[in-house]
């Protein structure tokens, strides 16, 4: 039986859509033009005003060929090429064209010089259709950039992001698959400086529009570098609210106090390899105990104040069953996360070399995800409940609006290609462990549609709110919701989330305190958000995605795209050789050898001692073992081990083949020998010996 709140909750809504109907009548006279903010030189954009890329299909765009590309790094890697022709040449890039083909979206291209190829961006037209459908345009185009966006045709020219990423150093404690920049690899250590990280901190908020974006300290593996705890106090300094590290955790995990220190330095969030439940789970990473790990680390970082936000790259065969576990992992510690990032496998780095069987049988798309989801949990509808990452950025649009001209910075935007991240929000009780997708209970489509027409109207402060409040109000379904969950809930969400009335949930500004974390905990209401993230590799890449960005690489060479920087033409090999700190060997006679936990060498710790909840039918006992029925190689080092194998059997077989032929059919050598006596003489007898031995054999 419902709660008689409920019924007043629904005559509410029904007079909200009433109100509603005046509201945007008058809200359509004479609207107010754009401010230009603090963030920015130009005026906040009208709806009509934002651009698209070219979406739909069939359509054509700018792609890379998977052969000229290694081809031609390696020339600029070795001397024999200027790397600033990337700045004016489109080396590497060809046509490909998007197709729909079995109901199924494809990109398929043809290189002049090595063929054809082609690969699956998803698994379900419809879905894509739905995905593209939501894209609510471009972000303004970035200005005030000239010096640190100039990268040719990898170049970002919209929005300025919102996750600023710096690698510390290119170091790292293990030594897994995959590895998208193949760390410990390549035979240099490439490590900034502190000199260096405040440089790449200070130019970032010369772009604008500057946003309020993340700043995630990366690597390699970031708590290696001896900066790393002073890189996290400085980022704060500068204004950015929210700090994260991408980490495997090892360190997090080893030592409390090294998170206590991260913590009171401003470390907000730990962006944490998560690759399974159970130790089996995470055994392609080659680390013992790396299950053990995650759960210490977790406990540790929640316990000294620090977010965490598992992220998990699916291959497909390896570990794709593990997407639901770790979803209901999540729901069963409801407190504990706010946010799940699932990035499906680019094959690139240490895998772009990938046999194209490898490759095909590994392949897993943002759609292969949301069905995976539904499949798994039974939650959410693909085509209902999943939206493009940029869609939440009219409601990011809505919020600049109401914090007027005077704000310093803009509101994150996540204004990437709806091909690059999907997401979906569950609205989930702490305290009953309730969920239920936020899209089931608000018509998200038509609040979207309401905000915009009140962005558009460009009304202050006051009226925005008002417009704000009667759209969530007529959009809301009392019925669908969480059991008790209110209107007066959502409400209190928008406003956490976008800081508008001033009212206190707990700072999360640079002054912030561990009270003001644990005030932001006490919520009852926990919106994990289930995000995809597809970086894109030689095989499906698009420059219409490049260009719009939100992960920008600070590096010493200017700010580049996530997928320009680590696949692309390979912006990383370059610039981290061109500012190369050591070689490996210089770098252990000066530091030391760090360790690396590889070949299933465990860490120690001991048994994690946690408090989270673990169900035992959720721990995965044995690997995922789909690729062994087809035969496939499980990463880059058993691919070599096989192809190595392949050629010394062919090797092998050649030679038998040879000796039968001359031995047994009795046919000339097709070489002629040369007539020198000694060698002639000695021939023979190794010949049949070596036929002796191949006899011997069977």
């Amino acid at each position: 039986m419902h709660k008689p709140v409920k019924y007043l909750e629904l005559g509410f809504t029904w007079a909200a859509a009433a109100a509603w109907t005046v509201f945007e009548r008058l809200n359509r006279i004479r609207p107010n033009p754009s401010f230009v903010p603090k963030w920015a030189d130009r005026p906040l954009l009208k709806s009509w005003e934002k651009t698209k890329p070219p979406l739909g299909w069939p359509r054509e765009t700018d792609s890379l060929c998977p052969k000229c590309v290694p081809e031609i790094r390696k020339k600029i890697l070795d001397g024999e090429k200027d790397y600033r022709d990337l700045l004016h040449e489109r080396v590497g890039e060809i046509k490909a064209q998007i197709i729909e083909r079995d109901g199924q979206i494809l990109m398929v291209k043809e290189c002049p010089i090595h063929g054809h190829f082609e690969d699956v961006l998803s698994i379900d037209a419809e879905f894509y259709r739905h995905i593209e459908s939501m894209f609510p345009g471009r972000d303004m185009r970035a200005h005030n950039d000239e010096r640190l966006h100039n990268h040719g045709s990898s170049t970002i020219t919209h929005g300025r992001g919102a996750v600023l990423t710096i690698d510390l150093t290119n170091r790292c404690n293990m030594m897994c698959d995959p590895c998208f920049m193949d760390a410990n690899q390549v035979g240099f250590v490439h490590e900034l400086t502190w000199e260096e990280i405040k440089t790449l901190l200070d130019n970032a908020i010369s772009i604008k529009p500057r946003r309020q974006m993340s700043v995630q300290f990366s690597g390699g593996e970031p708590t290696l570098s001896p900066y790393f705890i002073d890189a996290i106090r400085y980022a704060r300094k500068v204004g950015y609210n929210s700090v994260q590290a991408a980490t495997n955790g090892i360190e997090f995990a080893k030592s409390y106090d090294f998170c206590v220190k991260a913590a009171e330095a401003g470390l907000r969030y730990a962006y944490l390899q998560f690759d399974g439940i159970g130790n089996a789970a995470n055994s392609h990473r080659r680390v013992g105990n790396l299950f053990d790990v995650k759960l210490q680390a977790m406990e540790n970082l929640y316990k000294a104040g620090v977010e965490i936000i598992p992220v998990t790259t699916i291959v497909n065969g390896i570990n794709n069953e593990q997407v639901g576990r770790i979803i209901q992992f999540a729901l069963d510690n409801p407190k504990r996360f706010p946010f799940l990032a699932f990035q499906p496998v680019s094959f690139t780095g240490r895998d772009e070399q990938i046999s194209e069987e490898r490759r095909k049988a590994q392949r897993y798309t943002l759609s292969h995800l949301a069905y995976d989801v539904k499949k798994q949990t039974g939650l959410g509808e693909p085509r209902r409940d999943w939206f493009p990452l940029s869609f939440v950025s009219t409601f990011s649009d809505w919020a600049d609006l109401v914090h007027g001209p005077e704000a310093m910075w803009g509101q994150v935007s996540c204004g990437c290609h709806p091909n690059c991240g999907v997401g979906m929000a569950l609205m989930v009780d702490k305290e009953t462990k309730e969920a239920v997708p936020f899209t089931a209970f608000v018509d998200a489509e038509q609040l979207a549609r309401d905000v915009t027409k009140v962005n558009d109207a460009a009304r202050g402060k006051f009226l925005s709110v008002l417009g704000m409040a009667l759209a969530l109000a007529r959009n809301y379904k009392p019925f669908a919701t969480p059991k008790h969950f209110t209107l007066w809930d959502l409400y209190k969400k928008f406003d956490k989330t976008y800081g508008v009335t001033g009212r206190d949930y707990g700072k999360v500004t640079a002054d912030r305190t561990r009270e003001d974390i644990e005030k932001r905990r006490r919520d009852r209401w926990n919106v994990l958000f289930i995000a995809g993230m597809w970086f894109q590799d030689l095989w499906n890449y698009d420059f219409r995605r490049t260009e719009q960005c939100i992960i920008p690489y600070a590096t010493q060479e200017g700010e580049i795209s996530f997928c320009a920087y680590n696949t692309g033409i390979g912006w990383r090999q370059i610039v981290e050789k061109i500012h190369m700190t050591a070689t490996l060997t210089k770098w252990y006679e000066e530091h030391g050898r760090h360790e690396i936990f590889a070949g299933n060498k465990k860490v120690p710790i001991g048994e994690p001692q946690h408090s989270l909840a673990l169900r035992p039918e959720i721990i995965t006992l044995e690997e995922q073992h789909d690729l062994d029925a087809l035969g496939v190689a499980k990463n880059s080092r058993e691919e070599k081990l096989r192809e190595r194998e392949r050629r010394r059997q062919a090797e092998e077989n050649a030679r038998m083949a040879r000796l039968y032929r001359k031995h047994v059919l009795k046919e000339p050598d097709p070489e002629p020998l040369v007539q020198i006596a000694g060698i002639a003489a000695s021939r023979k007898p190794a010949d049949e010996a070596e036929l002796e031995e191949v006899g011997s054999k069977g």
